[in-house]
């Protein structure tokens, strides 16, 4: 049973893209009717709402930052309003909130005080990677970001690499900033007859795809490899070609 407050998840575009380019019409309705928004980052909330054509004053919005790591204990806080039938809005930085992302705290507790949860249709940087790479999108697995250290990093990649061999696509992401040491570290320790897909930039006028076996890959002059420096990414790795 849930009470009549609503707790909207508001994708926002991967890039500078335009909202009305990007976003459903659905979730563009909710973007320029908020006034009430729950963002992981209070400024990027106040463009995304100005840029999708919010017709009031962004000011007068209530904003509340969630930040990289809320605690129970605010999400339920923040989501009282919504119990006497109000409504507020979840927004990330960029993409779907709640998916790799810190609103997943804020949906958990709307769920335990009755609220109704409804999703909305945006881009998903995990999701249009996998539908781009050509691999198994029957049976896939997101780990997020992998382990910095040297010896953790090179032990976790033999294991992704390992499950890939049976089928299943293995899905991770790192920070712009270490995305070229990840790529080499991924033709370092994984079988030359893995399917590798470096998805770039997603959803943007850079935007790049290409999806090699590591051989393939091994086998590019690295002049001629793809510049990985500063640019999000996410790392594909599975066996074969898609089942």
């Amino acid at each position: 049973m849930t009470s009549s407050g609503t707790l909207f998840l508001l994708p926002t575009p991967l890039s500078n893209s335009e909202p009305a380019q990007i976003l459903s019409a659905g979730a563009l309705q909710v973007a320029r009717a908020a006034t009430y928004v729950l963002a992981e980052n209070a400024r990027s909330a106040r463009a995304f709402l100005k840029a999708a054509g919010h017709p009031g004053s962004i000011q007068q919005v209530q904003i509340v930052q969630i930040g990289h790591d809320p605690q129970p204990a605010q999400a339920r806080q923040w989501l009282q309003p919504l119990r006497d039938g109000g409504e507020a809005a979840l927004v990330s930085e960029c993409g779907c909130p709640a998916v790799a992302d810190p609103g997943a705290t804020v949906v958990a507790c709307a769920h335990d005080m009755g609220l109704r949860v409804r999703p909305l249709v945006g881009p998903s940087s995990i999701l249009l990677a996998l539908m781009a790479s050509g691999l198994n999108g029957q049976r896939f697995r997101f780990h997020g970001y992998l382990p910095q250290q040297v010896g953790a990093l090179a032990d976790d990649l033999r294991r992704l690499d390992r499950d890939a061999a049976r089928g299943e696509t293995q899905i991770f992401i790192e920070t712009p900033y270490r995305t070229h040491r990840l790529f080499l570290a991924i033709l370092e320790h994984c079988n030359s007859a893995t399917r590798f897909c470096v998805a770039l930039d997603l959803g943007s006028a850079l935007e790049t795809v290409l999806t090699r076996s590591i051989a393939q890959w091994r086998g590019i002059a690295q002049s001629a490899l793809p510049d990985l420096h500063r640019r999000p990414a996410v790392f594909l790795l599975c066996s074969g070609l898609a089942a």
